[in-house]
């Protein structure tokens, strides 16, 4: 695939539970990206900042400081497969180990979500393939629709 220029780098945060569910937080009806869709703890890297540090500070931000939380796998860079390819993104997965959620304003609510109800869920495009990339839950769980063709090339 030929990859427009790139424009930004994201660290995209999947944090699961012990009860394999996963953190869905919801935009803001007006939010510039993304408009009242559900998606992960997320954000643009900084100038100068690493793609860990991006995602320590998009988590506290977004959810408060109030948890603990572990790192299981990170990907990246990785571009995106349904923007044009002009975003590389950092994928993180974490184990949520306790704690509280206080969400910022640029959220309006949060939930919990498994694999049988995710579907439910009006999700931002390219949720679907983070999870795929981690193999959270089996690909039966997500929408075909919002993940990328599989390679044919031979």
């Amino acid at each position: 695939m030929a990859y427009r220029p790139l424009q930004s780098q994201f660290a995209i945060n999947i944090i699961e539970d012990e009860r394999n569910r996963i953190l869905l937080l919801k935009r803001p009806a007006d939010a510039a990206f993304g408009a009242g869709l559900w998606g992960f703890p997320a954000g643009h890297i900084e100038d100068g900042e690493t793609p860990e540090q991006c995602s320590m500070r998009e988590i506290e931000e977004e959810i408060g400081d109030e948890h603990e939380i572990k790192l299981l796998n990170s990907l990246g860079p990785i571009r995106d497969a349904f923007y044009g390819g002009i975003y590389e993104i950092y994928l993180f997965h974490y184990r949520w180990l306790q704690g509280e959620i206080a969400l910022n304003d640029e959220h309006t609510a949060f939930a919990w979500v498994d694999r049988e109800s995710y579907r439910q869920y009006d999700v931002m495009d390219g949720i679907d393939e983070d999870i795929a990339y981690f193999d959270i839950w089996p690909t039966s769980f997500l929408n075909p629709d919002k993940l990328p063709p599989a390679d044919t090339s031979p």
